[in-house]
């Protein structure tokens, strides 16, 4: 499949999803964002890197994380950046996203993190974007969260090695809402990876082709059986339109991560979670601070991979 978001030079145009990118294009990143991860949290040294540029953060959805990681990110790299509030704009007169997006254009904006609660809202924005304006999709609905995949793949490799094939990774929980899971999933398929199970009720997975490839399992202690990685899903109870659990107690009890549970896992598997946590529904505060956590490490890695993702749009 053609991934319809690179220049001709074979860079990023835009980063919209992570499904079908060239692995070449995906361990590209993997690897700018290693290497920037030592000035993610501080230091003059790349502050000239992007310097004239600006970043706004157009978010339709409340972030904490993303959010914050991606004004952190264009700072460490000198960009000017601007802050769209939302709740005080003249979206709330009724202006459309394209016109919002053509008014900050207009305004010298070089590159827009859109986050969005409509699948394929930040792929119609790129559409309508002029020639030398990049999008990157923060999130839109359950679609995508590509910088959220490549953070948790830089996670990965570092805790596990840059060769994927053997690995054996689980994803768990509320993957029929999650956008972090497709992301997930698409780079751990990019990346090669030998065993990747889906497991949750089955009114919460997706009955699209996402899980195409995936091993899917409805008992979770079978899911977990000798895996290196396992990746919680956050109960997303504010994308439900109706009641899909039949107890926050009942779904705890057979689908989170407790040390009992994690037991079955391989002895130096690592734990990861996009956030925000639940806790004590699908992910025990003992696991989520546990020595095998590696939460707050996607966390730091967040900065560095947005300062690599900035890089690659606007690289000159």
């Amino acid at each position: 499949m053609s991934y319809p978001w690179l220049r001709s030079d074979g860079r990023l145009r835009h980063l919209i999803t992570l499904d079908g990118i060239p692995v070449a294009v995906l361990n590209r990143l993997l690897d700018a964002a290693q290497a920037m991860a030592v000035h993610a949290h501080g230091g003059l040294s790349l502050r000239e890197r992007l310097a004239g540029s600006t970043l706004c953060t157009l978010f339709f959805e409340p972030s904490t994380r993303t959010r914050s990681s991606f004004q952190l990110a264009a700072t460490r790299m000198g960009m000017d950046l601007l802050n769209f509030d939302v709740t005080n704009s003249s979206v709330g007169k009724g202006e459309s996203d394209r016109d919002t997006l053509a008014t900050l254009q207009a305004m010298g904006v070089d590159a827009f993190a859109v986050r969005h609660s409509r699948d394929g809202a930040v792929a119609a924005l790129a559409q309508a974007a002029s020639a030398t304006t990049v999008l990157i999709n923060a999130g839109d609905g359950r679609n995508a969260h590509p910088s959220q995949g490549l953070l948790d793949m830089l996670t990965l490799r570092q805790a596990k090695g840059s060769d994927f094939s053997g690995l054996r990774v689980v994803i768990c929980g509320d993957v029929l809402h999650s956008r972090v899971a497709r992301s997930d999933i698409h780079a751990l398929r990019a990346l090669g990876t030998g065993d990747i199970r889906i497991c949750g009720p089955e009114n919460l997975l997706p009955d699209d082709d996402v899980l195409a490839g995936c091993s899917v399992y409805s008992n979770f202690d079978d899911a977990l059986d000798g895996v290196d990685a396992v990746i919680m899903l956050r109960l997303q109870r504010e994308r439900m339109t109706q009641g899909l659990v039949s107890s926050l107690e009942d779904y705890s009890r057979a689908f989170g991560l407790s040390p009992e549970r994690l037991r079955r896992a391989a002895p130096d598997a690592v734990v990861l979670h996009p956030g925000p946590i639940n806790r004590g529904i699908e992910i025990d505060p003992a696991v989520a601070d546990g020595p095998q956590s590696r939460v707050l490490q996607q966390v730091s890695n967040g900065v560095a991979v947005r300062m690599a993702v900035l890089a690659e749009l606007l690289g000159r």
